[in-house]
């Protein structure tokens, strides 16, 4: 490697930009540390959820299913996705009958304009 004279505000200016760009050794070492704390953080608050899973898989595998208030579910899930269905319906045309309004509209001041301008 050969050596140079190199003047100080050049010197100054290439290491203040690869100061900019680059990150220093301390810099990187603490990013490195909060990243294992937080993988550390992570770690425990899964582990804490798995154990709430398990809980809650026990406390489900314990719960019959009463077949009369299964069939009233089933019951009012058919009826709700009904009632959706016409619901739709009904907004469709709602729809289609205001379109026809501002059509009949549109043509009746269409008809007032060509017998006033006549």
């Amino acid at each position: 490697m050969k050596r140079a004279l190199v003047p100080a505000p050049l010197r100054r200016a290439v290491l203040g930009w690869f100061d900019s760009r680059y990150i220093s050794r301390a810099d990187h070492r603490q990013d490195v540390k909060d990243a294992l704390w937080e993988v550390q953080t992570l770690a425990r608050e899964v582990t804490s959820l798995r154990a709430e899973v398990v809980e809650l898989r026990a406390r489900v595998a314990g719960v019959k299913l009463d077949p009369a208030r299964a069939g009233r579910w089933d019951d009012a899930h058919r009826l709700a996705q009904e009632t959706a269905v016409a619901l739709d319906g009904v907004l469709q045309n709602e729809v289609l009958l205001w379109q026809a309004v501002d059509r009949a509209n549109e043509g009746a001041a269409e008809a007032a304009g060509r017998g006033s301008g006549a």
